[in-house]
């Protein structure tokens, strides 16, 4: 089957980006230099959002069940414990993961090689992007694997080819900012005593240290700064860091299972497209460990353009709609970096403000602010990523109680076990309404193939910022597109036209159609195409 995406990367931002287009039914090639998934894997936490990206593909419940619910973060300072914040369902009533998973990245990209696998897609590894170029019609891309020179031709070409992408650096992107001074180190090691379930953090000048468990060796995952090296020293190895390390976290090493250094750089691409080719991942953006960001990052923008590219593809939507990708993904990475680059430095400085931060903020004060429910709130939407919207998107429009075209569609659990996230499964647009709905709102609904689920007005729905008797168009990412308090008709319609969007069957998480509240024969309205190229 000629591919329809050429994807360069099979790291989970590329792997998540494949999924999502076969579910959708579009041909993809997923390539990648090395031999097979990675081992010395950095990242390891799994937030809310990502494991939200992963229910609508069918297996969220997996991922929990092969990673470890971290239930609260033990912080220490110069050897010595100094605060504990629970992390316990923290974000109950937010999310249906309300917690923080430690899923290593090289375990990830095994499970995510296996899904893959199940709808038929294999990763051509040991492959390798050697030069393409794009036209109108499409990209002609040359492969090389095992001195073999292969033609690929493609409708777009992904590049999720990491820190040093090739595709980048072939469009000639820029990448600024910055690399931090220190070298960092990622371990894997087997320690002594009871295990460690929960993260355990060493804050000090110069000096980072996390220590994360991994369920599927019973292992420690260790990442932080190496100590200084001495004049003429070889390359560093374990031994170096293991006097430093085991009385910062307070552990013994009994056994080392691999070891490895590397730099960490805080940069963004200046863009995310060109023509017909796309940077997302650590291809896109790449900053500091704080806060467990980067990996759902890079997911994050694979579901943004996979079911972009989707539309486009499959569904005949226009190729402006792809512009939103950039608009949407680039504004936040910049914002991202920016704020994990400011924390990070913070936390480490030498000066007053580290030192306030470690010694008084972080042991006396946060564990307090940590006890009240808006604090803590406020925290996992913070790092959890579900606060994550896209107000000025040409997608978004509209204000209905709290919501804000942009935002994501807050989840609303019901007394009877389910929720409004079950019907997201489809992978496709869809309105929800919350209380009564508009005889003409679902008679569009109906004329416009748009599966519409209404719910009756429950007081969990008003605490989750919706409004009674409001309309949420949603996308096929779980944003509201459009938020229309009296179901309103004309923001739909002209968003429908802007992008000439159709809203056609999409499988759920078993493959099969969804059942739909109101649906009738292939009767969509023609609306005007932009007078643009859809390239």
């Amino acid at each position: 089957m000629v591919p329809q995406v050429l994807i360069v990367g099979a790291g989970p931002t590329g792997l998540v980006l494949a999924l999502r287009l076969a579910r959708h039914g579009v041909a993809v090639r997923i390539i990648d230099k090395n031999s097979g998934p990675g081992l010395a894997s950095r990242a390891m936490v799994v937030h809310a959002r990502t494991l939200e990206f992963y229910r609508q593909l069918g297996f969220a419940d997996a991922v929990v069940d092969l990673g470890i619910r971290i239930e609260a973060i033990h912080l220490r300072e110069d050897g010595h414990d100094s605060a504990r914040l629970p992390l316990n369902d923290v974000g109950a009533g937010i999310s249906p993961y309300p917690f923080v998973l430690a899923f290593p990245q090289d375990d990830h990209e095994r499970f995510l090689v296996r899904q893959l696998r199940a709808l038929g897609v294999e990763v051509d590894w040991n492959t390798e992007l050697e030069s393409f170029a794009q036209d109108d019609w499409g990209v002609r891309a040359v492969l090389q694997r095992g001195g073999e020179r292969i033609a690929c031709n493609t409708a777009f070409l992904c590049g999720c080819d990491g820190a040093r992408s090739r595709v980048r650096d072939s469009l000639q992107v820029g990448f600024g900012g910055g690399t931090y001074d220190h070298l960092y180190y990622v371990a894997d090691v087997k320690t002594d005593g009871p295990p460690n379930v929960d993260l355990v953090g060493h804050l000090g000048a110069n000096t980072f240290a996390l220590m994360l468990p991994v369920r599927s060796r019973g292992m420690q995952r260790l990442i932080g700064i190496m100590p200084e090296p001495q004049a003429g020293q070889p390359e560093p190895d374990f031994e170096d860091v293991r006097p430093v390390l085991e009385p910062l976290l307070g552990i013994k090493v009994e056994q080392l299972n691999w070891f490895s250094t590397y730099r960490v750089h805080h940069r963004v691409a200046s863009q995310f497209r060109v023509g017909r080719c796309f940077l997302a991942g650590d291809a896109a953006h790449i900053h500091s460990p704080a806060g467990g960001q980067g990996m759902n990052t890079g997911i994050g923008d694979a579901i943004n353009l996979g079911w972009k590219l989707a539309q486009v593809l499959r569904a005949g939507a226009h190729g402006a709609l792809l512009d939103t990708y950039q608009a949407e993904r680039l504004t936040f990475a910049r914002k991202l970096v920016t704020t994990t680059d400011r924390a990070f430095q913070l936390v480490v400085s030498q000066g007053a403000g580290g030192q306030l931060l470690r010694n008084w903020l972080v042991p006396h004060v946060f564990p307090v602010l940590t006890g009240f429910s808006a604090a803590r709130r406020t925290l996992f939407k913070t790092v959890s990523q579900v606060q994550i919207h896209y107000p000025d998107s040409l997608l978004s429009g509209g204000r209905a109680g709290e919501i804000i075209g942009g935002d994501r569609l807050p989840w609303v659990p019901r007394a009877d076990g389910g929720d409004n996230f079950a019907p997201l499964s489809s992978l496709g647009w869809q309105l929800h309404v919350y209380g009564n709905t508009d005889p003409l709102l679902a008679a569009a609904a109906r004329v416009l193939q748009l599966p519409l689920h209404a719910w009756p007005w429950t007081e969990a729905a008003g605490e989750a910022g919706l409004l009674e008797d409001a309309a949420y168009l949603i996308r096929p990412d779980m944003h509201v597109a459009l938020a229309l308090p009296r179901q309103e008709l004309d923001a739909l319609r002209e968003l429908i036209a802007r992008f000439q969007l159709r809203f056609t069957d999409e499988p759920d998480a078993t493959g099969q159609p969804p059942a739909r509240a109101h649906s009738t024969p292939d009767s969509s309205p023609q609306t005007p195409a932009p007078s643009s190229s859809p390239y």
